[in-house]
């Protein structure tokens, strides 16, 4: 593990002044003939530094702040921003909310949250861990990342860099029916990206740490060996032929199959219908054995938060259940327009975690026998309205439960739909780097293009 130092913070506001900002700006706007108003007052600061190849390359210091104003007459909103917090600025910012909401259209969905809904009490959840790292000592640990990486192979030819960053904020936000609620966050990351080459062959790959707290990332070195083996067992690939075959996406690349379910069972996707999963609440939509929670107060979790970005409580929930959809993710307006209840999703999910299964990768291997093991995927072809999806992809041919050799520029394909519903296995390798944590995911089959 790292070991760090923690300081005093380094925030150029208090909470106190931050909330100062936000009541001034709910009474401006009371007088300005808001009905309702809802604002947001946010500080960050951080820094990232860049080492290629030994050599310090990028060296970023960020210090940001921001108001976001949104301000109600009856049913017409309207929205505006700054990052100048002077009493002028703040004050004509909310005028300028004022004014769009007089140029909308009303909506009678639009409007704050129901006063029961709203989080005026909540637990503290630890996620605050300020990392007092000088520049020197993160282009030391990214060094070290780095170094390790070449040390693994000759064959490790080439790096596009080592990166350490360090990133603190706080928050206010607040409301015209007595909601404030506030709380300062933190987070850290190590990643390590390298080439191997042999002959004429060059291949990449990363890896990469992240958390709350600075204490509980991999250590640099790890991350460095990790990205090197993983470049290294790329060498070699080559293109096998089109057919359809059981694929197992390796955990990092599951978590992105879990985003794309998020991305249909959310608010705004649902009522445009704009997702294959319209009407599908209380239905199987994963194979039976798929379970998956939403747990938003983990201590020092990467998702985990008292509130949603409406104010609004969270709670733990079963979002799939033995297969079957419970659960969408709705904001209060999303709700609204489908004429359901809110979820406490505004901003997105709180640490979804998928049940894990008794098999770690290898075993998971031996499971699936003959098929794809999927390390990569390329491009952006989703279309959630029909589930269909294709994307580029790499990874492993996989034989008898064993890697026979790498694989490149193949394209897998099928339906979402049919993807969800034939998880034939989760397996328990998770690697807890984001909000969605789950092990590799086998699917019974997709069609795999090759050359």
């Amino acid at each position: 593990m790292t070991t760090i130092a923690q300081s005093a913070p380094a925030f150029s506001f208090t909470r106190e002044r931050l909330s100062d900002i936000a009541r001034d700006i709910l009474e401006h706007a009371r007088k300005g003939g808001a009905s309702a108003c809802e604002v947001d007052v946010s500080e960050g600061y951080g820094q990232s530094v860049t080492v290629r190849k030994g050599e310090v390359e990028t060296i970023e210091y960020n210090r940001d702040k921001g108001v976001g104003v949104t301000v109600y007459l009856g049913t017409q909103r309207g929205y505006a921003s700054t990052s100048d917090f002077s009493r002028e600025a703040l004050f004509a910012t909310v005028d300028a909310a004022l004014s769009i909401a007089r140029f909308t259209a009303p909506d009678p969905c639009a409007g704050l949250p129901e006063l029961e809904l709203l989080a005026m009490q909540y637990p503290d959840l630890d996620l605050y861990h300020p990392w007092d790292l000088s520049v020197e000592d993160a282009i030391e640990l990214a060094r070290r990342s780095e170094a390790a990486a070449f040390a693994v192979d000759k064959r490790i030819k080439n790096s596009e860099g080592a990166s350490v960053s360090t990133q603190q904020s706080h928050f206010v936000s607040a409301n015209s029916l007595g909601f404030l609620g506030a709380y300062p966050s933190s987070r850290h990351y190590i990643s390590c990206a390298v080439i191997a080459g042999q002959g004429d062959a060059m291949q990449r790959d990363d890896w990469y740490t992240s958390r709350r707290d600075g204490a509980e990332l991999e250590s640099p070195e790890e991350v460095g060996t990790i990205a090197a083996r993983r470049a290294c067992a790329r060498l070699g690939a080559r293109q096998i032929p089109t057919g359809s075959f059981p694929v197992l996406f390796e955990a990092p690349l599951a978590a992105s199959l879990i985003g794309n379910f998020v991305h249909a069972a959310s608010g705004g996707s649902l009522y445009r219908k704009a997702s294959f999963l319209v009407d599908a609440l209380g239905k199987p939509v994963f194979s039976p054995l798929v379970n998956i929670s939403e747990r938003p107060f983990i201590p020092k979790g990467l998702a985990s938060s008292p509130f949603d970005d409406e104010g609004v409580t969270v709670g733990e929930r079963e979002v799939v259940r033995d297969g079957v959809l419970e659960g969408y993710f709705l904001g209060v307006y999303s709700a609204r327009k489908l004429g359901m209840k809110t979820t406490g999703n505004a901003g997105g999910s709180h640490n979804l975690i998928v049940a894990p299964g008794e098999h770690d990768l290898p075993a998971l291997l031996k499971t699936m026998g003959r098929g794809l093991l999927l390390t990569e995927v390329l491009g952006s072809g989703v279309n959630y309205v029909t589930g269909d999806y294709s994307r580029g992809a790499a990874g492993f041919w996989v034989e008898n439960g064993e890697v026979s050799h790498p694989v490149e520029e193949i394209t897998i394909a099928g339906n979402l739909k049919d993807m969800l519903a034939g998880v034939a296995a989760v397996g328990r390798d998770v690697h807890v780097r984001g909000g969605k944590q789950t092990g590799s995911i086998l699917l019974e089959r997709m069609t795999v293009a090759g050359g």
